[in-house]
């Protein structure tokens, strides 16, 4: 995708904006490219930038003292990366990485809290947004605990397709392991179990789904609370 093509309002967010709301920060925003495995911020570190995906799916990971993490929330193109910084702590104990590759629009982060606090069409949109990524973290901890990895590894692939326009991932088990916090032999099984089932096709870091209504009859309810808080809460969001 040639920068000709990429254009702001390809992130839902920033296209429910009425244009007024948007003109006044528009030329604020640059293209950034967003390449898989980038870390947008570490914890504790002080965010600068927001940034509002286009084509690229971003994981925010919590990242424990011996260097284990979790994946506790996904964000494309329905959102932003950066809430603690119009919501006032500045900082974060998550991490944020690229997690499928492609573009975001990067925005200082001044400029947003300025737009922010004008208590208008912004405003009440993040705070919507933030709702709606508050359930997926939530819902994402009672998965981890209560449901099987199968069913994990599908709501994972299921919210990883609703922000991306193909039904291809590319992505390594390792990976996988890492965002859902479990050991890669696990992966290894779960994903081998949903291509024997004709859910999906995995090759050298590539998922492909042949299957998607097979992947949302598997998966366990977490998927469809996440996808009708976000329905509900946001503009054109989430829908395949």
């Amino acid at each position: 995708m040639t920068a000709s093509t990429h254009d702001p309002l390809q992130n839902h967010l920033l296209a429910a904006l009425p244009e007024a709301d948007f003109d006044r920060f528009r030329s604020h925003l640059k293209l950034v490219p967003m390449p898989l495995g980038e870390a947008l911020y570490e914890p504790g570190t002080r965010l600068r930038y927001v940034y509002f995906p286009t084509n690229s799916i971003v994981s925010l990971l919590y990242v424990m003292a011996d260097g284990a993490s979790a994946e506790i929330a996904v964000v494309g193109n329905e959102g932003v990366i950066g809430v603690s910084l119009f919501m006032g702590g500045e900082t974060t104990p998550s991490r944020a990485v690229v997690q499928s590759a492609g573009h975001a629009y990067r925005l200082p982060g001044q400029v947003l809290k300025e737009e922010f606090t004008r208590a208008g069409a912004m405003q009440h949109l993040l705070l919507r947004y933030t709702q709606a990524l508050l359930t997926q973290m939530a819902q994402t901890a009672v998965c981890n605990r209560h449901h099987s990895l199968d069913q994990q590894l599908c709501r994972w692939l299921l919210l990883s397709l609703d922000r991306l326009s193909a039904n291809e991932l590319v992505m390594t088990q390792e990976l996988i392991a890492n965002m859902l916090g479990v050991r890669r032999e696990g992966v290894t099984e779960a994903a081998g179990n949903l291509q024997k089932a004709g859910l999906i096709q995995y090759s050298r870091g590539r998922i492909t789904v042949l299957d998607r209504p097979g992947l949302e009859a598997r998966t366990c309810e977490c998927y469809g609370v996440v996808k009708r808080e976000c329905d509900r809460l946001l503009p054109g969001s989430t829908a395949p």
